[in-house]
């Protein structure tokens, strides 16, 4: 994971080695990757978009986590015979 800083240093690097970009256009370059990375990094970006269930505040976490392990407890599961799926 990186944020938006290194992530347009790492592209600037690329582009600075394949001889397509010059010292004085980096900035210019650099500037509109870390906006975004600004943008789409905010938590609400994300669960506006239903990548995630959600922003909790802090002081919640105690009472949701409670209530999601509650649920949990109460069915026995199915065997499965896959693995874990990640996002």
């Amino acid at each position: 994971v990186m944020v938006g800083e290194q992530a347009a240093g790492v592209l600037a690097q690329v582009k600075r080695d394949t001889g397509t970009l010059s010292a004085e256009q980096e900035d210019a370059f650099k500037q509109p990757i870390v906006a975004k990375y600004e943008h789409e990094g905010h938590p609400y970006y994300a669960s506006a978009r239903l990548w995630d269930d959600g922003v909790l505040r802090p002081q919640d976490t105690r009472r949701t986590l409670a209530l999601a392990l509650k649920a949990t407890s109460r069915t026995a599961g199915d065997e499965t015979k896959f693995g874990v799926f990640r996002m």
